[in-house]
């Protein structure tokens, strides 16, 4: 099985845009939908707060803290498809700078529920 991290955005959480919460991005971990492929163990879900500076460190310290390194981070749906974007950075260079800075390769999206 697989340990994932999960970046989710937390203005969107916060603001009800259309996701509930981290419930949904757990749920496609736990049953192996979406971009998940097979049933993965969620090490990590850490909010991505505007303007986002400490994500990528705070990705750093919840795997040092729990001395268990994520095969992969996952960028939440919401972060990937929110509309309109994030004003400071993009899932693309969001994922480049997290794999850069991290060595673990990051997926974008989590889910297609609606």
């Amino acid at each position: 099985m697989q340990k994932v991290a999960i970046i989710g955005c937390g203005a969107y959480m916060d603001s009800g845009y259309g996701c509930p919460g981290e419930w949904r991005c757990l749920k496609a971990a736990a049953m192996g939908d979406g971009k998940f492929g097979e049933p993965s163990q969620t090490v990590a879900f850490i909010r991505c707060e505007c303007p986002g500076r400490a994500v990528v460190p705070t990705v750093g310290m919840a795997a040092k803290l729990s001395e268990i390194k994520p095969d992969a981070v996952y960028l939440s749906s919401c972060l990937v498809n929110a509309k309109p974007g994030c004003p400071y950075t993009n899932a693309d260079e969001l994922a480049q700078i997290v794999e850069a800075k991290t060595g673990i390769p990051v997926i974008q999206g989590t889910h297609d529920y609606h």
